[in-house]
């Protein structure tokens, strides 16, 4: 085949020329100079990230004619061996299509013999976590005690499914996933050294597509030149994958900025008749949310933004920290509903239409009716009533309904209050919530409550546990709280005997209904079955 991917033409072949791994690579040189090397080396990461890469280097490195070295000479015999991939003394095994132990025992069967060529013999064994537990047995009495020709390699993108006695015989490296930057700057060096032409834009879009992966990035870089005949333009990238046009996501945010349902309705039918995906126009509107608050916050953009930064400012001053934070979390939580929307249209729609509508209250105020946006469509909504007007009852009850009021101070078993509720309410746990449980309220007023207990938690209710209801209590009246505990049997329903008491209820009810059920009788009539009531059980809530 006369043309070569890019993943493999650009594949490097020196320390030097891996991107953006400096604290393994820092590692692996200090210990090549310094002939400190080790049996086992466990490279780790997220796949296209330069595990296998690093570690065919390394095997160079330690095989090389001109001496063990970090800087691999690259023209001897062993080194182009190791690039073309016919080394004889490095042993690369995939161990997805090679899990079974006999498989591993036949691997090892030669490890006991010196290399054929080489200085060392090495074992390359990419997604180790794969291997079967009798393999990772097998394979663990070698690595205890290996020949002092022999090396481990090993890869994976899952380190946790190995066993830890693996683990602890190995060095490990954690390769980092890329950053877009960095992807981006690889790729333009790619295409310079190839002359093809491209925009920086374009790159951004395939680095933001790439998720970190040097590999992923070349693959869809080769994909863009075949799609642009040569040319790596933001337009050709954009259609080829399936990206949504910047403009769309700042017309759907200036209109959520201007209140302007309308605008925003109008944003969202451009979007459709450009057979948008409104899926991957959610991710876009997150990420660009994302960006908003750390401008906010921090004065800065957190990374590499293909979003217009001057825009990015103005909306940033025009939308609250407090609205873009409600955003955020109203599109993430959108985007897992999304699925479930009879069209994604209409999804995307109503999560736009939720931000327009929910708004936080100020600080220390009671949120007001949100007003009609500018051009919005429908029926007007009610002012509130000028100074001097009374709102109706009904009105004025729908909109205690509609909007939280500031909580009322609580008063005293005067108003009807329940003991009961105030202890599901109370921060109380373990013996001391019992206690709460079996007593009653006696009297409540100015700041005085009296409480009877049951006698036979007397003994247990000790002055620190006292001390602990009675500013428990005072933390949720909110004021100073003078507390009694008289000890006697209550002559009122406790919490805990009430929710007993509905418990048996409920138990009973639940009882009544299978003995009432239809079938139950039949197989009754029929086989002379008999029901156990104590194994009907109720579904937990």
């Amino acid at each position: 085949m006369s043309n070569q991917a890019l993943a493999r033409k650009w594949r490097p072949r020196q320390f030097a020329d891996v991107v953006g791994q400096e604290h393994i690579l820092k590692a692996l040189v200090h210990a090549l100079d310094q002939n400190r090397l080790h049996h086992a080396y466990l490279f780790t990461g997220t796949r296209g990230v330069g595990k296998t890469t690093i570690a065919r280097i390394f095997a160079k490195a330690l095989n090389c004619e001109q001496g063990v070295s970090a800087e691999p000479c690259g023209k001897c015999s062993a080194c182009l061996s190791v690039d073309e991939g016919r080394f004889v003394d490095l042993l690369e095994v995939d161990a997805a299509s090679r899990t079974k132990v006999d498989d591993t025992r036949e691997l090892l069967d030669n490890v006991q013999y010196a290399p054929a060529s080489g200085r060392y013999k090495i074992y390359l064994i990419d997604e180790v976590h794969m291997l079967s537990g009798h393999s990772f047995n097998a394979l663990l009495k070698t690595l205890e005690e290996p020949p002092a020709h022999v090396v481990f390699l090993f890869a994976t993108t899952d380190p946790k499914k190995l066993p830890v006695t693996v683990l602890s015989r190995c060095l490990q490296f954690n390769l980092r996933a890329l950053g877009e930057a960095e992807i981006a700057g690889q790729l333009g060096k790619v295409l310079d050294a190839e002359s093809m032409e491209h925009d920086q834009r374009a790159l951004a879009l395939i680095a933001d597509s790439a998720r970190g992966s040097m590999r992923d990035a070349l693959s869809l870089l080769d994909q863009a030149l075949a799609y642009g005949s040569g040319r790596v333009v933001e337009d050709d990238v954009r259609q080829m994958l399936g990206m949504v046009d910047d403009a769309y996501i700042q017309h759907v945010l200036d209109a959520l900025a201007a209140s302007d349902s309308a605008a925003l309705m109008d944003a969202v039918a451009k979007m459709a008749e450009m057979s948008v995906d409104f899926e991957a126009a959610l991710d876009d509107l997150i990420f660009l949310l994302y960006q908003l608050a750390m401008v906010q916050e921090l004065g800065r953009y957190p990374v590499e933004s293909r979003f217009d930064r001057d825009w990015v400012a103005g909306v940033a001053e025009k939308i609250s920290p407090e609205d873009v934070q409600l955003y955020y979390q109203i599109a993430i939580n959108g985007k897992k509903d999304l699925p479930y929307s009879p069209y994604l249209r209409t999804g995307f729609e109503m999560i736009v239409l939720r931000m327009l509508v929910f708004r936080p209250a100020p600080a220390g105020e009671s949120p007001e009716p949100t007003p009609p946006a500018h051009g919005s469509h429908g029926k007007q909504k009610q002012r509130p009533p000028a100074a001097g007007e009374q709102a109706s009852g009904a009105e004025s009850g729908a909109a205690s309904a509609r909007r939280p009021q500031a909580e009322a101070p609580r008063t005293g078993a005067s108003t009807g209050e329940s003991w009961h509720d105030v202890v599901t309410k109370l921060p109380l746990n373990g013996l001391l919530r019992e206690i709460a449980l079996n007593a009653v309220l006696q009297h409540h007023q100015a700041g005085e409550i009296s409480l009877l207990v049951e006698p036979v938690h007397e003994r247990v209710l000790n002055a620190e546990r006292k001390a602990s209801l009675q500013q428990a209590l005072a933390a949720y009246y909110g004021e100073a709280i003078k507390l009694t505990v008289d000890f006697g049997a209550p002559e009122q329903e406790t919490p805990r005997a009430r929710s007993d008491r509905i418990e048996s209820e409920q138990r009973q009810q639940l009882v009544d209904e299978v003995h009432a059920n239809p079938v139950v009788k039949d197989l009754q009539q029929r086989f002379g079955a008999q029901l156990d009531d104590s194994l009907i059980q109720g579904k937990k809530q």
